[in-house]
């Protein structure tokens, strides 16, 4: 498979993808321009990943324009001819949701014009008509469209599926493609079959591989993927290398020179200076939202596939569920379980789960949809009732087809689930679905007096994450991040596992309802935040009384996020028999906030 070993290995720094696969947060555009020149000095990237995925997002958090971050980010690379490259989820753009196309076809025009070169284009179910119109759009905005599959391990991803594909991407128009190993589970072997096949049937297209090192395989993969004619590596550099991330640039770089390949030289100095700095904004501030566990590496990743950059929030999952599940464990007569029992469990059950429902690629948001329907399975199973019970309804739209077409079959349980509920599979085009907005868009501005911006980049920013961007411009984001960084500053001398803070579990005794109302159902809090049990309501003292019935799928309450309203919905229908905290208590993500009898 070795086609010439004294071709040129280029390599790409995935400097934005580094720190979103640790924390929260990427640094801010003052720290990025602290960065860039170091960066540049180093001298061995062809390539630099600068924006794109919650890139745009994570500055409108900060209160910044995203706008002026990518324009000043991408301006110095340029300058000394290094290509920069962005993250989009093609359907879903730059956000966790659906994106109508004229949104879509403006963003690569903004894109370009504010200095990115290339757009790295992903499909969470690798469906080929999401992928159509982002190598049209990305070429008529005047950017090369490199294609990422989205690589796994199953009895259904196999080189013949690729294949499938890439002859439909490069039909399209594709420049180039990525092996996108978002888990680290692809196998080396299998993925220098895949390089081996597109090199041998279309020779002109560029291959880039982007491998995450969370279960082990990823500097194998590299090696196999450069023999067999990959042109570009992704790596990334200390104290942000490894663990859930992705290999060092300089383990990656004498592994592909001893094997023969041309690789450009590396100035230490400036790798130094990259790696102070990047350990000074995690020392400012950074840090505080970095999960530890992202600088360990896992084989426990191997079997469950999912990928490296879930763990943190899983585990808050876990920790969250974990009250309620020792709670029908002890009612039951059984011990208690730790979390890492509970983590075992979990992986286990994703991977019954995923085959079920049709192998999806577990990658965002296909990965959360699992990983959810998995724990809400653990939950249900154990309080004895049967899995399936409960799935929400962004996993019912991925099984139905409304986000394209699943991999694989899905299990006749879940068909005949779908049937008993009364829901129709959809098989059109997923676009077709989220009708044009632009117009809309531009309407709301002229109403608000806000300009659309330079090549129309504010219009795009306001249609692409509206609610974020109206907390922008009225400055509560800016208020709301100083506030948050203060507190979390208040609280340096605390140990690092405590860099998130956990909000208590709610005062009351989750064993007693448990045991009073074996079969009820429980609500849980989809996000970090305060009740809200009736909108625009004074009274802290207002939740829903016990008999108050409610409707499956309708919201029952709310929990104000630092980004807006996110519902409360019950799974089943019936009547409310207890809530745990009155009107704006502070809850945790997947904590039990009321209980529901069918």
């Amino acid at each position: 498979m070795d086609i010439n070993t004294k071709r040129e290995i280029k390599f790409s720094l995935v400097y934005r993808d580094m720190w979103q696969s640790s924390g929260r947060y990427t640094p801010r555009v003052d720290q990025l321009l602290e960065v860039a020149p170091a960066i540049i000095d180093m001298k061995c990237f062809d390539r630099v990943e600068t924006n794109g995925g919650a890139f745009e997002q994570v500055n409108l958090l900060y209160g910044e324009n995203p706008n002026v971050a990518v324009r000043k980010w991408t301006a110095p690379f340029h300058k000394v001819g290094i290509q920069t490259h962005m993250l989009e989820r093609g359907l879903n753009a730059l956000r966790m949701n659906p994106v109508p196309a004229d949104v879509r076809e403006l963003m690569y025009k903004v894109k370009k014009a504010q200095g990115t070169d290339i757009s790295r284009s992903f499909c969470a179910l690798n469906d080929p008509r999401n992928l159509k119109r982002s190598v049209i759009y990305a070429k008529k905005g005047g950017m090369i469209s490199q294609v990422a599959l989205s690589i796994t391990w199953s009895p259904v991803h196999t080189v013949e599926y690729y294949m499938d594909i890439v002859d439909k991407v490069v039909e399209y128009g594709a420049d180039e493609i990525c092996l996108k190993d978002m888990a680290g589970i692809g196998r080396p072997t299998s993925l220098g079959q895949l390089v081996y096949e597109i090199k041998k049937k279309y020779p002109h297209i560029v291959i880039q591989y982007h491998g995450h090192t969370g279960p082990g395989f990823s500097p194998a993969s590299m090696l196999e993927v450069a023999r067999a004619g990959a042109d570009y590596l992704d790596v990334a550099v200390e104290p942000l290398s490894w663990g859930k991330i992705h290999p060092d640039v300089i383990t990656i770089r004498e592994m592909m020179k001893a094997d023969g390949f041309l690789v450009k030289d590396l100035d230490m100095d400036a790798y130094m200076e990259v790696r102070r700095l990047t350990q000074k904004f995690i020392d400012d501030f950074l840090g505080y939202w970095i999960n530890p566990s992202n600088y360990i590496m896992s084989s426990l990743l191997v079997g469950c596939g999912l990928p490296g950059g879930m763990m943190g929030s899983m585990m808050a999952d876990l920790k969250g569920f974990q009250g309620a599940i020792n709670a029908a464990e002890r009612a039951h007569g059984r011990p208690e379980m730790s979390l890492d029992t509970l983590m075992v469990k979990l992986f286990q059950e994703v991977e019954y789960v995923w085959p079920r429902l049709g192998y999806p690629p577990l990658v965002t948001p296909c990965s959360q949809y699992v990983k959810n329907t998995a724990l809400m399975n653990l939950l249900n199973t154990l309080n004895g009732k049967p899995r399936w019970t409960t799935i929400d309804k962004d996993t019912w739209g991925m099984i139905l087809g409304k986000m394209g077409t699943l991999p694989g079959p899905l299990a006749p349980e879940i068909v005949e689930l779908a049937k008993e509920k009364g829901l129709e599979f959809y098989d059109g085009d997923p676009q077709d679905m989220y009708p044009d907005e632009l117009p809309h868009f531009r309407q709301m501005m002229k109403e608000e007096g806000w300009d659309v911006g330079e090549d129309e980049e504010e219009l795009f920013e306001f249609a692409m994450h509206e609610r974020q961007y109206r907390d922008y411009k009225s400055g509560v984001a800016k208020e709301r991040f100083n506030k948050d960084l203060a507190e979390m500053k208040a609280k340096a001398g605390a140990p690092i596992e405590v860099v998130r803070p956990v909000v208590e579990m709610p005062k009351f005794d989750v064993e007693e309802y448990t045991k009073r109302y074996p079969h009820a159902v429980p609500v849980q809090a989809p996000a970090k935040g305060s009740l809200v049990w009736q909108v625009d309501v004074d009274d802290d003292s207002a939740a829903p009384i016990a008999g108050t019935a409610v409707k499956a799928g309708e919201p029952v309450g709310y929990v104000q996020t630092y980004y807006g309203m996110e519902e409360l919905i019950p799974a089943v229908t019936g009547r409310v028999v207890a809530v745990t905290g009155k009107q704006g208590d502070k809850v945790a993500k997947g904590e039990i906030v009321a209980f529901i009898q069918e």
